[in-house]
């Protein structure tokens, strides 16, 4: 379980949703300007690894970003094992 407690001192608290799961440029600049400025940018982007969130823009992070993430973390575990 984790713990969500951050979300409500989130930048995007209030905002449209779809602008982080729109797919198109000028929202994913609209919604990594939010995350940003995000007082709890790291908590989100720890939550979505944890998560494994496939979609949207978390943490200041979008989809292609988080895959390098999971990539290298499954890297380092592989060579840890």
């Amino acid at each position: 379980m984790h713990d969500d407690s951050w979300q409500v001192r989130a930048a995007c608290r209030g905002a449209d949703m779809e602008l982080f799961y729109s797919g198109e440029e000028s929202d994913t600049r609209a919604a990594l300007a939010l995350c940003a400025r995000c007082e709890v940018r790291d908590a989100c982007l720890a939550t979505a690894v944890a998560r494994r969130e496939a979609f949207g823009i978390w943490g200041g992070t979008t989809e292609s970003h988080r895959r390098r993430i999971f990539r290298r973390d499954r890297r380092r575990q592989d060579s840890a094992a």
